[in-house]
């Protein structure tokens, strides 16, 4: 049996407005994974057992229009290989949340394919095959997912540009609550196309502005300034809310948050659902994290960036 694992993610700054060629900065969850496990089988064919969903994915069946399945495709014709196999997924990311959790598991499932052929892949190569399957999760994906996921490290991404990693010079605390709703990006996401193409100026002022917080965010975070970065949360979160993307429900986490002492938070990933998240001050994520649970968070994670 060979292993692949792959992280988490959160978007710092920037959703949304990298779709329409803004930066945005994201950063892995490395204590969050997906887990892929291949074996041989004596049976003729290959199955995925996706163990979080209680299903079974039969991959040589080209009719089933499905994300693990196509991945398990793409990464066989990429080795050049074929085999009778058994692919065991399992995960700690919730799904449809905003921490990558459809990315993650792809690239899991191509690392422990790889592994089972005794092959390499760079991190290059599984962002592009995992970019395929992002497209059937979310339509116009932004590539974020599949890019930090793959490299496993801080980045700013341009689409269409070449990656670059983005310096944390000081390490800081954030609180990520989870709503318990599920993000459906691929809506949002088509919701802010219809809006842009009905009013592209005001939208593209409104992408103008985040990127203006997203290149403020990453200077702060070079120059070891994080205190600025609550403040830029909450305008970015602002403006997330004029493309209409917010919820009663993260707002409702975001003021709970705030009161406890937040200095900023923001929703991260699609919008309506998935995740709030926060800058806190070390002394107060204990406080954050109890408030927003008593407003109503699924779940709760306490993580240290640096």
């Amino acid at each position: 049996m060979t292993v692949g694992t792959a992280c988490g993610k959160i978007i710092l700054f920037g959703e949304h407005a990298v779709v329409y060629g803004r930066p945005a900065l994201a950063v892995p969850l490395s204590q969050l994974r997906a887990r892929a496990f291949v074996e041989s089988r004596a049976e003729q064919g290959i199955v995925i057992h996706a163990r979080d969903l209680k299903r079974d994915i039969p991959v040589n069946d080209s009719t089933v229009d499905d994300a693990l399945a196509t991945i398990t495709r793409l990464t066989l014709n990429k080795l050049g290989v074929t085999g009778n196999l058994e692919i065991t997924v399992e995960s700690d990311i919730p799904v449809a949340s905003g921490l990558g959790s459809g990315a993650a598991i792809s690239s899991a499932i191509v690392r422990a394919l790889a592994a089972h052929f005794h092959q390499s892949l760079a991190a290059s190569e599984i962002s592009a095959l995992v970019y395929e399957t992002e497209k059937m999760y979310h339509g116009t994906p932004s590539g974020i997912d599949n890019t930090v996921i793959a490299y496993e490290q801080a980045i700013r991404f341009v689409r269409g540009q070449p990656i670059t990693a983005f310096q944390i010079a000081r390490p800081f605390t954030l609180v990520i609550a989870n709503t318990g709703i599920a993000s459906p990006t691929k809506i949002t996401v088509g919701d802010v196309r219809r809006g842009w193409e009905q009013d592209k100026a005001r939208y593209e002022t409104i992408f103008d502005d985040i990127a203006e917080i997203v290149a403020r965010a990453q200077d702060a975070l070079a120059r070891g300034e994080n205190l600025l970065l609550g403040e830029l949360m909450t305008r970015n979160q602002r403006a997330l809310e004029s493309l209409d993307v917010s919820s009663r429900e993260i707002e409702n986490l975001i003021d709970a948050g705030m009161r406890a002492g937040a200095s900023g938070g923001k929703l991260s990933g699609g919008g309506r659902g998935g995740n709030v998240i926060f800058y806190v001050a070390d002394e107060r994520a204990e406080e954050v994290r109890r408030a927003v649970v008593e407003a109503g968070a699924a779940n709760v994670i306490l993580t240290r960036l640096f």
